[in-house]
């Protein structure tokens, strides 16, 4: 599993053109269940995506088609972890990661 630490480079003027773009990319994500949740940083410097993906190639890949990642508005810094404690309802995520 991953958080996505999503750091703006650009104004949010620019960020705000591909915000559209991003969010079918997102949703693109959420339909492949690529991601668990998302939404932007407060302040608003960046955003938070949480993967349930167990591949780190794979995420980086995905992340690649990211419009603010193509038009070079954002860095991403991955994190990755071991969930060993969660709500019960949360499993479903974590077997899906395994994809």
């Amino acid at each position: 599993m991953f958080i996505v630490l999503v750091h703006y480079r650009k104004s949010l003027e620019l960020i705000d053109k591909y915000l559209v773009e991003h969010r079918a990319f997102l949703a693109e994500g959420y339909e492949k269940n690529y991601f668990v949740v998302s939404g932007p940083r407060n302040p608003r410097t960046g955003g938070v995506i949480i993967s349930q993906l167990s591949d780190k190639v794979q995420l980086e890949h995905i992340l690649a088609r990211d419009p603010f990642f193509r038009h070079e508005l954002a860095d991403y810094e991955i994190i990755e972890f071991t969930p060993v404690k969660y709500h019960p309802e949360f499993a479903n995520f974590l077997s899906v990661g395994s994809q």
